[in-house]
């Protein structure tokens, strides 16, 4: 499976742990993300460390264009990709029209836009090749709605949905699309969506890496939809959409206040 995997998001947390297991494993990265010095110090921490090639793209894929500029570079590298992780994406607390609508426009723009248009055209020249593999990192969040986190957990939605339908029309052209959804995480995502104080994060998470590399297996697998924490997947598969909607709405909304 090694091969040459693009990795959005790289620069910290459950990307940049993507980059080392992937790195591990013999395969060649694209990384991309804002910071371009943390991607180059990682690129070179990879190269130096497992003898693969590394390919840095700084950009802002939520910004207009973005995304299609990276698989423009890309291109114009003469680079191949073999395995496609949409990890960038970020969150925001607080209710929806309280909230600054850049802001939250600007989550759409990266967390669904960029993912589309990447998983579009990557995948169409997966599909072309005959083989390839997309992995899209969703949330729990995208199996309900989530007052406090409107965005967001709608993002995630899409995500799910989006990615499901897209593994069937795929699959028949030797091209798999996974979806890991995971509960919270300990990365710097908390900070960037203001959540330090809610009952969310209290309890703690899962680390990156643990994370990454039940994503990872199970996109290797050809799995479709993966909860890295068992007892969290059955809550969110079986149990949550039984409950009455109300009562859904007011759990999220008390997991997500301070």
């Amino acid at each position: 499976m090694a091969k040459t995997a693009l990795i959005t998001g790289a620069s910290s947390g459950i990307g940049e742990a993507f980059a080392h297991l992937h790195a591990r494993k013999g395969g060649d990265v694209i990384l991309t993300a804002r910071s371009r010095d943390k991607l180059d110090k990682l690129a070179d921490e990879l190269r130096d460390t497992h003898g693969v090639k590394t390919h840095v793209f700084a950009l802002d894929l939520g910004a207009d264009g973005g995304a299609q500029d990276l698989v423009d570079q890309v291109a114009a590298a003469g680079l191949g990709v073999d395995i496609l992780i949409n990890n960038a994406g970020f969150g925001g607390h607080g209710p929806h029209v309280d909230r600054d609508l850049d802001k939250e426009l600007s989550m759409i723009d990266l967390n669904v836009k960029a993912l589309v248009t990447l998983s579009h055209q990557f995948g169409a020249q997966m599909a072309e090749r005959g083989s390839g593999r997309i992995l899209n990192v969703g949330s729990t969040a995208g199996f309900m709605p989530g007052p406090l986190q409107n965005v967001y957990f709608a993002t995630k939605a899409f995500v799910q949905s989006y990615s499901q339908a897209l593994d069937h029309e795929l699959r028949p052209r030797g091209v798999t699309v996974t979806v890991l959804a995971p509960g919270y995480v300990e990365t710097g995502f908390a900070d960037a969506a203001d959540l330090h104080g809610t009952n969310l994060v209290k309890g703690g998470g899962k680390s990156p890496a643990s994370v990454a590399k039940h994503g990872y297996e199970a996109m290797t697998r050809g799995a479709l939809v993966t909860v890295n924490e068992g007892p969290l997947g059955f809550l969110v598969n079986w149990i949550v959409p039984l409950l009455p909607r109300r009562a859904v709405l007011k759990m999220v909304e008390g997991m997500q206040k301070k």
